[in-house]
């Protein structure tokens, strides 16, 4: 691949939550290299509070967030995106948009904040907080520009695979 600014679409069904943090953590850990956009298959129509709270925690601000449908990333006007990567099980097994570009897709499951009970949220959007951050670590260490495309494919869904919660 041989771009410097590699784009980087993560979806979940709501994208209230785990996918507005993989946004905000690569943004802020993959800057300059990377631009992380985020988006939903049935998106809520609002940022969950608990996301917004841990991304603060953790110094990520993410002012413009919103739960937005993964239909504005097919539209002619949309970023060509390198990277699709689903972070729930409900996304990745829907039916997806045909992504303009071909851009290279992955499975990165992480277990649902939200359903935690309320005693347990906070603690709930840590734990995903550290998974994605250890992925998404390993993955802006990847030496993109030198892999070619089969063998980055199969490195970026074995981020998802061998790294689990």
């Amino acid at each position: 691949m041989d771009t410097s600014d590699f784009k980087v679409l993560f979806l979940c069904t709501g994208n209230s939550a785990r996918s507005i943090m993989a946004e905000g953590l690569l943004n802020k850990l993959g800057a300059g290299r990377f631009q992380a956009f985020s988006a939903g298959s049935h998106p809520s129509g609002k940022v969950n509070p608990f996301a917004l709270e841990r991304l603060e925690k953790e110094g990520i601000s993410i002012f413009d967030a919103r739960s937005k449908s993964w239909d504005e990333f097919v539209q002619p006007d949309a970023p060509v995106l390198h990277f699709v990567i689903t972070v729930c099980d409900n996304a990745a097994g829907e039916v997806c948009p045909v992504w303009p570009g071909q851009p290279i897709t992955a499975h990165w499951g992480v277990s649902d904040p939200v359903g935690a009970n309320d005693n347990e949220k906070r603690m709930a959007f840590a734990k995903a907080f550290a998974v994605l951050e250890r992925r998404i670590l390993l993955f802006t260490n990847l030496k993109l520009e030198s892999l070619e495309r089969l063998a980055l494919e199969r490195q970026v869904r074995e981020i998802g695979q061998k790294h689990q919660d």
